[in-house]
């Protein structure tokens, strides 16, 4: 029978221990050992049935154990310590108070507060609002301001299901579950009206219909998470689906959910900000595209209120707004007919302040390669943030000229694309081993607070060694676990599993690969050469191990056939003691991997990784490097802290490519990464590979953080974010009217300027070092003013047929009027360096808001 009506029943706790509630609510706990080993301590067969969640462990505790509980006096007075502990940490003055104390005095903008949208967060596994690592980044960014304590309110949607849960069948193919998830089980609360009904937001939809969401509130430390959940009771059967599942279903219910996320995110604010008072933010920071639409709900709060044209509410919005593409790839951008955004958009659903045509341009492909008829989310979060960034250097380059044709005219290296390398959340993905070493040897646990990293030199090198086989060996175990669940699952039964106490061993060199499954992370590029692979795997004297993970997309054939492949290799009776393919790759996995695994290997096609953040926590845990020149590990790899995969750039066909790079990751393996595991002294110590595993943490540990990331988001990009939004705001939105009518005076003027007539002067035919060049540029200005505009002498090396590269800019001074609205500017530059040198002079726009000189894509070269 089924029930035809099911909630849930809270927890009431006794006074004495009620401290629990808030502890159990607030996601801190996830980073926090204390907090946990509080809980844990409650019932530890409990805490481990409830999968280390706390407020699932206190529903399933009777009324007569929490009398108990609040009976013990011991037990009481650590809970008010652990109490006290967070109310500590949610109010203490932290980084963000001391920089942005300092910062406003020094000319630079503190945000009151920052709103960071995602489509996917991920926090912990209690929390499954993740799939990959869009939404790990997202949640070690909340979690990283949090300890930072910079004002972020994060903003993303509530899937009901999830992701997915991974199983695979007797042959090894992929299945998909989707368990539905019951909020009102997991460490969230409603935000509702003052009389206690739940607080709702709107959007239209076609037809007439509306889509209508609940918000849910997640506590990430310091942090509030706002999660939009559409399964509300008013809407109709295909708008309560549209959260259902994250990624899920495709045309319509894709951009449903990125309307609900960018145009309802911003009413959730606006929501959040009414019933609790906290600040409206200053800065919108849109993680990927998903959430762009954030920007026309906000054009639309200006133009509504504020009385704004739509060109001054798009200066106002672009100024506060950072966009982050995490997108190395056309292929992985959100993309949508121009008839579905008339659809949406159009018609009796247009929406006030923005006329369907000036939406479809933010988003149109209007450029050489673009395609005509196609709305493309990323363009449009671009166009819409004067502010944006890739995600290491590398992708960095890869996003310039991914984008450049949104800037014609200008080289790459000048499209206003800028780089922050992501970072990873050192108490999220840290195990705690390595924190018991810190505290005794070091004197901290918080190296990175204590800056201790150079101290790590002076541990002794058997005390690595052991924390470091303590947490392979710890892994061990929990793979054990993990794969015999899996094959009863798979349908076998336990008389013929006795093989899987066998698997792995704790002193066997381990390599882990995990990570989603598309095609260009390549799965199974290890599998080119089976039979090598096997020998690598079976070596009498320098055996490896492979603990391999990863989901591919469930409409992703392709993919599934890849795991497919792997999962059949790996369950061959002669080698399934060394390799193992885990299903279900979630966080409460990951942090018993990454401290579990010697090496971490990473075999993408280059340059199609735009980050991956999976080996920095590798490295975190002491773990080296084994990685395609890819993402980060393209700019920190040393030499010393790892091995880089030879890439066969160049090479087209892409059968030969894998197979030269396969037999370079197979002889990396046998000769530079297992000899130097295997070779050890008297003690039986590895000593090379322990100074490598020393030099990894001691010179990747301050990069790899998010504190680092969070530190340079926020002056980098948050604070002149900040500055730029304030400047367009103040009396009367002064300074947006003013910019937006620049912009339409430049643009009007721009067919028409030229530069006519360049002269030099000053450089003999055998030019040296020290030699001045004088310029004088006759331009025609077309009726703007000398102010408006900068011309510019740039000046570097010539490649080619006259290309210039590694270009150096100066401006030149006005020197006059001419006739016929003409201007004469000049300038003389000294020559610094020998070889070949060219110059040209160009015309850009110039204007305090603007942040960089390629902001509007307007430029005219002699």
């Amino acid at each position: 029978m089924k029930a035809i009506r099911r909630f849930s029943v809270r927890t009431v706790l006794p006074a004495p221990i009620e401290g629990l509630g808030e502890l159990a609510s607030n996601l801190r706990w996830s980073w926090h050992p204390p907090t946990r080993d509080l809980f844990a301590s409650i019932d530890p067969k409990k805490w481990a049935a409830s999968k280390e969640d706390p407020v699932k462990l206190l529903s399933r505790l009777s009324a007569g154990e929490l009398k108990a509980l609040a009976s013990d006096a011991a037990f009481v007075a650590r809970v008010t310590q652990a109490s006290d502990d967070l109310h500590r940490y949610l109010t203490d003055e932290r980084w963000y108070q001391r920089w942005s104390r300092e910062a406003e005095p020094n000319g630079k903008a503190a945000p009151a507060a920052i709103a960071y949208f995602s489509p996917e967060f991920g926090i912990t596994s209690v929390l499954p609002q993740y799939s990959g690592g869009l939404g790990i980044l997202a949640g070690d960014h909340l979690k990283s301001a949090s300890d930072l304590g910079v004002p972020i309110v994060g903003v993303g949607l509530f899937y009901k299901t999830g992701y997915f849960k991974q199983q695979l069948s007797r042959d090894g193919w992929q299945l998909e579950t989707y368990p539905v998830l019951d909020p009102d089980e997991l460490p969230l609360s409603m935000l509702r009206e003052s009389d206690g009904t739940p607080a709702v937001i709107e959007i239209a939809l076609p037809d007439q219909r509306a889509l209508r969401a609940h918000v849910w509130r997640a506590q990430v430390g310091r942090v509030p998470l706002l999660l939009l959940d559409s399964d509300v009771a008013d809407n109709d059967d295909a708008a309560r689906h549209v959260t259902e599942s994250l990624y899920g279903g495709g045309g319509d219910r894709r951009l449903e959910q990125e309307l609900l996320l960018g145009i309802g995110g911003i009413r959730a604010l606006r929501l959040w900000s009414r019933l609790t008072g906290a600040p409206e933010p200053e800065v919108y920071h849109t993680n990927e595209g998903h959430a762009g639409f954030l920007g026309v709900e906000r054009i639309t709060e200006l133009v509504r209120d504020h009385g704004l044209t739509f060109d001054e509410a798009l200066e106002a919005v672009r100024a506060s707004t950072v966009f982050t593409t995490h997108t190395p790839v056309p292929a992985g951008i959100d993309r949508f007919s121009a008839d579905r955004i008339n659809l949406f958009f159009g018609g009796a659903n247009v929406i006030p302040g923005v006329p369907v045509d000036r939406l479809l341009a933010l988003g149109a492909e209007d450029y050489e390669g673009g395609e005509p008829g196609i709305f493309n989310m990323a363009v449009m979060g671009l166009r819409l943030a004067q502010r944006a960034n890739g995600v290491s250097q590398l992708h960095g380059v890869v996003s310039r000229e991914m984008f450049d044709g949104l800037w014609p005219g200008f080289d790459d290296v000048e499209v206003p694309i800028t780089s922050i390398t992501n970072g990873v959340h050192a108490p999220t993905w840290v195990d705690r081993t390595l924190y018991d070493v810190s505290r005794k040897h070091l004197g901290t646990a918080d190296i990175a607070g204590h800056d201790a990293w150079e101290q790590i030199e002076g541990v002794p090198a058997d005390v690595v060694w052991t924390a470091k086989r303590a947490m392979r060996e710890q892994l061990v175990h929990d793979v054990r676990r993990r794969v015999r669940s899996s094959w009863l699952k798979r349908g076998a039964s336990e008389a013929e599993l006795g093989w899987v106490d066998d698997i792995l061993d704790p002193d066997v060199l381990t390599i882990g690969f995990a990570r989603r499954v598309p095609t260009y992370k390549r799965l199974t590029l290890m599998l080119r050469d089976p039979e090598r692979l096997k020998r690598l795997l079976l070596h009498p004297d320098r055996p490896i191990q492979l603990v391999i993970a990863g989901k591919s997309h469930p409409a992703d054939e392709t993919g599934k056939r890849l795991i497919q492949q792997m999962v059949q290799f790996a369950d061959d009776p002669q080698i399934r003691h060394r390799i193992v393919f885990l299903p279900n790759y979630d966080i409460a996995m990951a942090q018993h991997l990454y401290p579990g695994c010697d090496v971490w290997l990473n075999n993408p096609l280059r340059p199609f990784e735009a980050c991956g953040t999976s080996g920095m926590k590798a490295a975190l845990n002491g773990g080296l490097n084994l990685s395609i020149l890819d993402g980060w590990w393209d700019e920190w790899f040393d030499g010393r802290n790892g091995w880089a995969i030879p890439t066969a750039d160049g090479v087209e066909d892409p059968d030969r490519r894998d197979d030269i790079e396969a037999k370079a990751l197979y002889d990396i393996i046998e000769n530079d990464v297992a000899a130097p595991f295997y070779e050890r002294d008297a003690a039986n110590l590895p000593q090379g590979w322990i100074s490598m595993m020393k030099h990894t943490l001691q010179t990747l540990g301050p990069k790899v953080l998010a504190s680092r990331m969070v530190e340079e988001y926020t002056e980098r990009l948050y604070s002149p974010a900040t500055a730029a939004g304030r400047a367009m705001d103040g009396p009367d939105f002064k300074g947006a009217k003013g910019f937006a009518a620049y912009k339409g005076r430049v643009r009007a003027a721009w067919p028409s300027v030229r530069v006519e007539h360049v002269e030099s002067s000053g450089v003999s035919d055998s030019p040296q070092i020290g030699d001045m060049l004088n310029v004088r540029a006759h331009v025609d200005l077309a009726g703007l003013t000398p102010e408006d505009v900068d011309v510019q002498l740039v000046h570097g090396r010539v490649w080619g047929e006259d290309d210039l590269r590694d270009t150096e800019v100066a401006s030149l001074a006005h020197v006059e009027a001419e006739a016929g609205g003409r201007h004469l500017f000049a300038g003389a530059q000294s020559l610094t360096r020998t070889g070949s040198f060219g110059y040209s002079v160009r015309i850009v726009p110039r204007n305090p808001a603007l942040a960089t000189p390629a902001e509007l894509g307007l430029v005219r070269n002699a």
